[in-house]
Formats: structure tokens, sequence, C-alpha cells
């Protein structure tokens, strides 16, 4: 059966890919770039979970999630960029004035990585954003030019796959993840 993508709107779905295995672990819950800086310090433990599932019940999506079936393999955090700690950020650059959507997270759920369900993710995050009357979207993954990337920094993306979707290099920035330089990657989608 192929994966199938949809808005990320159920909560226990989404925290199957962002929620923590022990309730009391700090985790990111994929907040850090979705809320100010200062709310996403003080949010500890169980609190950023329950923060996530208030935004659920907003019925605003969160991003979107891959289907294999009726199992949750994967999880892509997609957003207006002015709703998100890239509006300020001053390592990514903004690169013009329009109202352009960021994807920022992409995660595979183990034992089903190497499936190409990333690329259906980001695929999904940008027909998301266009739905939702994005002029473009724009991520920010590592330019690691063929290297490994360790999986616990992969979650930016590589530059390839932002290639391989359709996306061109716009900016360079001044943030690194994992030795890493990371490059604005933009798709107009008007």
């Amino acid at each position: 059966m192929p994966v199938t993508v949809r808005p990320a709107s159920v909560f226990a779905d989404i925290a199957t890919m962002v929620g923590p295995k022990n309730p009391d672990s700090n985790v990111c819950w994929c907040l850090s770039y979705r809320i100010p800086n200062k709310l996403n310090r003080d949010l500890r433990r169980q609190e950023r979970g329950a923060y996530v599932k208030q935004l659920c019940e907003s019925g605003i999506p969160l991003g979107v999630l891959a289907y294999d079936g009726d199992n949750v393999v994967g999880w892509a955090a997609v957003a207006p960029r002015a709703d998100t700690a890239f509006a300020s950020n001053r390592k990514i650059p903004h690169v013009d004035d329009l109202d352009v959507w960021s994807v920022w997270c992409i995660r595979v759920r183990p034992g089903h990585r190497k499936q190409g369900i990333s690329h259906s993710l980001l695929a999904g995050a940008v027909d998301f954003a266009r739905e939702n009357g994005a002029p473009a979207i724009e991520g920010y993954p590592v330019d690691n030019r063929g290297e490994k990337v360790d999986l616990t920094m992969a979650y930016v993306g590589t530059r390839k796959l932002f290639e391989d979707a359709g996306f061109e290099w716009a900016a360079d920035t001044t943030s690194v993840l994992n030795r890493f330089p990371r490059v604005l990657m933009r798709r107009d989608l008007m």
C-alpha cells in the first residue's frame, strides 16, 4: 500500500512522531521554531505536549503526517513563516517580503527510512502550503554535499532532498548544523 500524506490535525498521531516515549521527558515536540523563543524555553516536559494539544484543538493543522495504512510513519512541520521563529531569525535571511511558508522538520519513523517517505512528506508540505494560499515555500536544509548527516540533526533535510522536490537555492545562511552550512531553498507556488 502506498504512503499517503495528510494534514496533521490529530494530536495522538502527531504525538507518535514528535512526542517522547516517557511523558516526563523534556523533548522538542517540534515547537522550537514554531513558537517564540521565550515561550519555548519556559515550556517544560508535559507542558510542551499540552501546548501542542491546544494548538491541535485550535483547528489549524501543524504540518503533515505520512501514513502507511493507519500507521503514522512520518512528520513534516510546515506553517507560514510569519507564524514561526524564522520570522525573526537572524541567521536565516529573508530574500523578499512575500508571505512565504516554511518547512523545517522532516522525520521518518525508524523501520520506514530509505523508502522515499521524506520525499512524500516534502511533497505533501508543498501541497499543503499551496492549498492554503502560500505564494512560495522555503526550507533551510544542510548542504552536506553527499556526506552522511547525523540522524539527530537530519530533521532539517538535505539540499538534495529539496532540489529533488523542485526547490532552488535562494540564499546562503549563517546557520550551521552538525558542521554543515544550512542554505535557504525555495519553491515558488504561484
